[in-house]
C-alpha cells in the first residue's frame, strides 16, 4: 500500500446503597444515568492511553540517520507495509501494520502532564472556572448505554481527565479493576458475603418506598428519573450477561497469553469482551505516568513498557479482526504528549509537545499509511499539523455525532462538543 501522510440527591439515600454498592468511586445507578436515545452510529473505541507521554523517535516515527543523541539507541525494522519502519522492540506490531494508520504530525500546546492530559481527551484547553467532559463521558451522555452494559469503562481505574466534568458524575467511567489480579472480580458486579439477592430486592423495595415519600415533598425531573437508573443498576448486578462480559478468565489460555499476562495485556483482552457486549468506550492505561521516562528511557522502554504495549496492541487489533469487529471497533492508541528528541544527561528524554505520533487501526479506517511527518530530529511537524481540537473533532464526526452540538454549563454557559478543530486529513482515506 502507498504510505500517505458529568442537587446532591443522592445524599438522601448514600446511607442505602444496592448491595454496598460504590464503595469507593462511581456506584452503578450514576454510571447507567445515561441517555436511551438510539445511538447514531454503531462504533466502539478502545483507547490504549499511554500515561507521561511515549517518545514517537523510539516507536513509530524513527529517526536512523540522525546524530545519536537524537536518534537514540533503539534501530527500526521492516513491517509487512514496504517502505513502513517500527521500532526493533515492536515485531508484534510490525506484523500488523497493513490494518494501522500512523499519524506523526500530532501536536499541542500543553507540556504539563495534567494539563495535557485534559487538553488531549476533551480537545480543550484547561481553565479554572470550567471542568470540560472527556470523550468517554461525551459519547456516554450521547450514545447511553447497549446491551445492558456502561458505555464508558475506564481499566483498570480512572485518572484526572477522565471523567465527565460539568456533565455530571453519572457520565463518569464505570471501574474495572485490574483484570490481570489473581481471582478478578469487579467491584459493584458481586454482591457481598452477606448480602444475597433476597436481601437486595429488600433494600431496594425501601430505596422504593423513601422515593414516594420524598417525591411528595419534591417534585424533581431527577427524582422521577431515578426508578430508572436503580432498576438498570438492579438488572447489571443481576445479568449473567455482564458478569460474561467482565469474566476473562473465560477466555482460552493462549490467547491470554498473546495478549501478555500484565494490566495492559489483560486489560486489552477485556476491552476487548466489553465492546463485544455492547460498552461504547473503553480506556486502558498501565498506570499513572508509566510513559514519563526523564532517566534511563532505553531500559524502561526495551524492558518494560514496550514489551507490555507490543502483544497488547497487536493481539487486539489482530483478534478484534479475526472477529469481524475490527471494522466497528476503533482502537488508538496516544499519550498526552511526546517524548524530546535529544536524549539528557540521565539517558532519558524529557516532556515534547511539538510532535508526536497517534495510531489509529480499524473503525473503517485504512490500512498500511504514515499520515503527517517531522523533520529529520523529530522535533518538529513538517507536514499535515493536527491538534487536540482536530482529533475531538474527527473523532466525533466518526461517532455520528454532531462536533458543533452545544451544552450548557450550570451557570448557562454554552459548550460545543468540539472547540472547534477539522477533520484530519486523510485519515478517512
Amino acid at each position: 500500500m502507498k504510505i500517505t501522510n458529568q442537587t446532591d440527591i443522592f445524599g438522601r439515600r448514600d446511607f442505602i446503597k444496592i448491595g454496598s454498592l460504590g464503595a469507593t468511586g462511581l456506584n452503578l445507578p450514576q454510571v447507567l444515568r445515561a441517555t436511551t436515545s438510539k445511538p447514531k452510529k454503531e462504533l466502539s473505541v478502545i483507547l490504549l492511553w499511554q500515561s507521561g507521554g511515549c517518545g514517537h523517535q523510539d516507536t513509530f516515527d524513527m529517526k536512523p540517520d540522525a546524530p545519536l543523541e537524537y536518534r537514540g539507541e533503539f534501530k527500526p525494522i521492516p513491517t509487512n507495509v514496504p517502505g513502513m519502519q517500527v521500532c526493533e522492540h515492536l515485531p508484534r506490531t510490525a506484523r500488523i501494520c497493513d490494518k494501522l494508520t500512523v499519524l506523526r504530525s500530532m501536536k499541542s500546546r500543553e507540556n504539563n502532564h495534567e494539563r495535557a492530559i485534559n487538553y488531549l481527551l476533551t480537545g480543550y484547553l484547561p481553565l479554572p472556572t470550567i471542568e470540560f467532559p472527556a470523550i468517554g463521558s461525551v459519547i456516554a451522555k450521547e450514545l447511553g448505554p447497549r446491551g445492558g452494559m456502561p458505555p464508558y469503562v475506564a481499566v483498570p481505574n480512572t485518572f484526572p481527565s477522565y471523567g465527565a466534568g460539568f456533565l455530571g458524575g453519572e457520565y463518569n467511567p464505570f471501574i474495572s479493576g485490574d483484570p490481570n489480579v489473581t481471582g478478578y472480580k469487579v467491584r459493584d458486579l458481586t454482591l457481598h458475603t452477606d448480602v444475597d439477592f433476597q436481601r437486595l430486592g429488600n433494600r431496594r423495595y425501601l430505596v422504593e418506598q423513601m422515593d414516594r415519600k420524598f417525591r411528595a415533598i419534591e417534585a424533581s425531573p431527577d427524582f422521577k428519573a431515578l426508578d430508572g437508573f436503580y432498576q438498570r443498576a438492579y438488572d447489571l448486578i443481576s445479568s449473567p450477561a455482564a458478569k460474561k462480559a467482565f469474566d476473562v478468565d473465560a477466555e482460552p489460555a493462549k490467547l491470554r497469553e498473546r495478549y501478555g499476562r500484565t494490566p495492559v495485556g489483560q486489560g486489552s483482552l477485556l476491552a476487548r469482551r466489553l465492546v463485544e457486549s455492547g460498552v461504547r468506550f473503553v480506556t486502558v492505561a498501565k498506570g499513572w505516568l508509566n510513559y514519563d521516562t526523564h532517566g534511563d528511557n532505553f531500559n524502561t522502554m526495551k524492558k518494560v513498557l514496550l514489551p507490555e504495549f507490543d502483544p497488547a496492541f497487536a493481539t487486539l487489533v489482530e483478534d478484534l479482526a479475526e472477529r469481524g469487529m475490527l471494522d466497528t471497533t476503533l482502537v488508538i492508541a496516544m499519550g498526552e504528549f511526546g517524548r524530546t528528541p535529544m536524549v539528557n544527561k540521565d539517558a532519558g528524554r524529557d516532556h515534547h509537545c511539538k510532535a508526536w505520533s497517534v495510531v489509529f487501526a480499524g473503525g473503517g479506517l485504512p490500512g498500511g499509511r504514515i499520515l503527517g511527518a517531522t523533520d529529520k530530529t523529530a522535533t518538529e511537524v513538517t507536514d499535515s499539523p493536527a491538534e487536540p481540537e482536530d482529533l475531538m473533532f474527527t473523532l466525533y464526526k466518526m461517532l455520528g455525532l454532531d462536533p458543533e452540538k452545544e451544552y450548557h454549563t450550570s451557570i448557562g454557559r454554552p459548550v460545543r462538543l468540539a472547540n472547534g478543530g477539522k477533520m484530519i486529513p486523510g485519515l478517512l482515506g
